[in-house]
């Protein structure tokens, strides 16, 4: 049996303990030191979910292309460069770059990540071909071919994924929105959106689509904010994407109206989809959340977000973990 040692995150914040584990299993846990020397030593924390990827744009990164740092001409469908590239690519050429990003996940301690999937049922086939070799969970929300509703279309999309999950409502026919999400309640399915990432949209239009979470509510004001609360809808920031953009989520009002908050790494060809990034980048840019509430974001919430069961660690629960250094935050030991 193989030991690790430090602060323990739990539900109720970090207790001071180890675990004990063995063939991906945890043993022994204990609040005092371990009884054999650990393998490491720092802060001890559940697998991170991350709550917003694209993975499906990976080969991009590969290019080494110069991305506009305009969110229209490089996401925006159906014409932006992302879209027209996903187009264009080989099959391969998709598998491979997702697999690459697949692979950064679990090296990097994610044992679960939610992906924005293009293209439709092939593009949810092209994913599931990517993860048949891999030890990670996926939650799979998957979008249309075109921006418009068909009953036919959407079936074959939820009864193959988890959910849909669209680009903001300014990009769409706003009864085009409706109809998708009526369909998606009543198959009881995940539906999310980006909302307010490049401009204000209105909350109450976003609202009545009764989405599961947001992404991005970078251009929201504290009354959207406050609304969005209200309605007890979670949102995924996705600051490293935000930033290519020139644009940061607006920590302070986040933590003042006291939205939930969990953490995502958007499109792979902008940034490596590491949680731990993403949360040592928010520390950089500001001191507003603590290292606590950050990771808390990057697990136990974002398996709430996802509806996922809590991972507690704990006597015979899966040892799915990473030990972190407390203060560089980089990863000493992962557990998957």
């Amino acid at each position: 049996m193989e030991f690790v040692s430090g602060k323990v995150l739990t539900k109720n914040g970090f207790q001071k303990g180890y675990l004990g584990f063995e063939k991906r299993k945890i043993i022994e846990t204990g609040k005092e030191k371990s009884p054999e020397k650990p393998v490491a030593k720092g802060l001890i924390v559940p697998s991170f979910v991350n709550a917003h990827t694209h993975i499906g744009d990976s080969f991009i990164k590969k290019r080494k292309m110069k991305l506009p740092r305009d969110i229209e001409k490089l996401v925006a469908p159906p014409n932006g460069l992302k879209h027209n590239l996903l187009r264009k690519a080989t099959e391969k050429e998709l598998i491979d770059g997702m697999e690459t990003s697949i692979d950064y996940m679990i090296k990097s301690g994610t044992s679960v990540f939610c992906d924005f999937r293009e293209d439709g049922i092939v593009g949810i086939c092209l994913l599931k071909t990517a993860l048949s070799s891999w030890n990670i969970s996926s939650v799979i929300l998957s979008r249309p071919d075109e921006l418009n509703y068909r009953k036919s279309e959407i079936d074959i999309l939820l009864n193959n994924s988890d959910g849909i999950g669209l680009s903001s409502i300014s990009d769409w026919d706003y009864s085009e929105l409706q109809k998708i999400s009526k369909h998606v309640k009543k198959k009881k399915k995940l539906f999310a959106i980006h909302a307010s990432e490049r401009l204000r949209e209105n909350i109450e239009d976003i609202l009545d689509l009764k989405p599961d979470f947001l992404v991005h509510m970078i251009k929201a004001t504290e009354s959207d904010l406050e609304q969005v609360k209200d309605s007890e809808i979670p949102i995924v920031l996705c600051p490293r994407s935000n930033n290519f953009y020139g644009f940061l989520p607006n920590f302070k009002l986040l933590k003042k109206v006291g939205v939930e908050l969990a953490l995502g790494s958007d499109n792979a060809m902008l940034n490596n989809p590491s949680i731990l990034d993403e949360i040592i980048f928010v520390r950089k840019k500001t001191n507003i959340f603590s290292t606590e509430e950050l990771l808390n974001f990057a697990t136990f919430n974002a398996r709430k977000v996802l509806n996922l069961e809590c991972h507690i660690l704990g006597s015979n629960s899966k040892a799915e973990f990473i030990v972190i250094d407390k203060k560089t935050l980089k990863p000493l030991y992962v557990s998957l």
